[in-house]
């Protein structure tokens, strides 16, 4: 079964109009509940398939799978069976679910493969081996040059030359729903001579992408941009929670540390490449140009819309950002080539963050650091509540999508709390 864009594709499963799992995405994720262990399953509506149950009643059983891989506490065995059979479960999955095909719908174990979501505890859907950052947003890198360094001259001279990344902390990298606590550190006014320590005063969100690895490489070999997709088997939503203030402090010479690593939150549903084919769009030109092995044959941008949205303690939530990852120079194709242009081999489940995604207009600011320019303008809230950062009680949302002739891909939600520093 195929999704290409000339196929309407109809379901018997119930789906809202404005669901982000529906027919066309089919998103991987690791789950239980209070009577299933954690498990493998595909989001579907308000529903997941249990692909275990799927498997035991043998709708797998031409694919020949190692016995037990759906009853995983992580997607990464799976993804290391190769895309070419992640692709047939997703698809065998799709031809289940149509309309048309009695096999599930009309089958005794249904009951027992379709278990509800607001059932289930969503759990992190990889065990991340090592994790990058990137800094691939043209708006968003202006910005920050602009505020902490010559507005004349806001990007650094490497900036357009190549994607700008560092390797950040992938044990502090949590799932949607799990709080954080305000971090602590060092932190430095420059009108006084010596640091002080105690909790972050300009706690700060960062709305991302991230794609995770799904093929190994050997040290010493690269990647090429016209065979990266090969090796990127999903996306996920990316909180890269920051300590303004600490980071200013300590990011010379060698960048973020204590600022970046005391947590990132993931929304828990893993997109896949090929949900997301249909959505790629053009890349922003890039001047000057770029050498030989960051050029791209074709096109490797998406258009995603993205959402932030601010909830004090007892408000609903308001949307302070609404950005697109389409925006981004540097696409995902480059940042895997340049990762590995230098032999740095990568696993499976590895994660690569695309660094805070932020548009031209002052509403599309993808951090608080720039919606309130460092704290200089209050972000105002539908309550009439103000933010500058991020405060102890907010709970920060972010929501990504994608939507072209009628049909929806969507990430669902990555969410946290802040609790007070301990």
């Amino acid at each position: 079964m195929s999704d290409s864009p000339t196929n309407t594709l109809i379901t018997w499963v119930e789906v809202s109009k404005n669901s982000d799992f529906t027919i066309y995405n089919l998103p991987f994720g690791v789950f239980q509940n209070k009577r299933l262990s954690p498990r493998i399953g595909i989001a579907i509506g308000d529903k997941i398939v249990d692909l275990s149950i799927l498997d035991q009643e043998g709708f797998f059983s031409d694919m020949f799978l190692p016995e037990g891989v759906f009853l995983s506490e992580s997607l990464n065995e799976l993804i290391a069976l190769g895309k070419v059979i992640t692709k047939k479960i997703r698809e065998r999955v799709q031809e289940l679910l149509l309309a048309d095909n009695e096999k599930l719908r009309d089958n005794s174990s249904r009951g027992k493969v379709m278990v509800n979501r607001k059932e289930a505890t969503m759990l992190m859907p990889v065990k991340i081996g090592d994790y990058t950052d990137f800094y691939s947003s043209m708006e968003h890198a202006t910005n920050v040059g602009k505020m902490f360094r010559d507005p004349e001259n806001a990007l650094l001279p490497n900036w357009k030359h190549l994607p700008v990344g560092y390797h950040g902390r992938a044990s502090s990298i949590i799932p949607s729903g799990v709080p954080i606590t305000r971090p602590k550190g060092q932190t430095k006014d420059p009108e006084t001579g010596a640091p002080v320590f105690g909790p972050s005063k300009k706690l700060d969100f960062e709305l991302e992408l991230a794609f995770i690895t799904g093929k190994p490489t050997k040290l010493g070999d690269s990647i090429s941009t016209a065979d990266a997709e090969e090796y990127i088997f999903g996306f996920v939503l990316f909180n890269d929670w920051s300590a303004r203030d600490i980071q200013a402090w300590e990011y010379v010479p060698l960048g973020p540390f204590l600022g970046k690593s005391f947590a990132s939150s993931i929304s828990p549903w893993v997109v896949t490449l090929e949900a997301l084919e249909q959505f790629k769009v053009e890349s922003p030109v890039q001047e000057p140009e770029v050498l030989d092995y960051l050029k791209c044959a074709k096109s490797h941008s998406f258009d995603i819309q993205l959402e932030a949205y601010i909830q004090p303690d007892g408000e609903k939530g308001s949307k302070v950002s609404t950005s697109n990852f389409k925006n981004m120079y540097w696409n995902v194709a480059q940042q895997l080539a340049h990762h590995t242009v230098n032999g740095c081999n990568i696993n499976v489940g590895d994660m690569m963050a695309s660094g805070t995604i932020s548009g031209q207009e002052r509403d599309s600011f993808g951090s608080m650091l720039e919606l309130s320019w460092n704290g200089k303008d209050a972000v105002k809230l539908e309550s009439g509540t103000e933010r500058k950062f991020i405060e102890d009680g907010d709970t920060v949302i972010m929501k990504g999508f994608a939507e072209k002739d009628g049909r929806r891909v969507g990430f669902g939600e990555v969410k946290a709390k802040v609790l007070p520093a301990k």
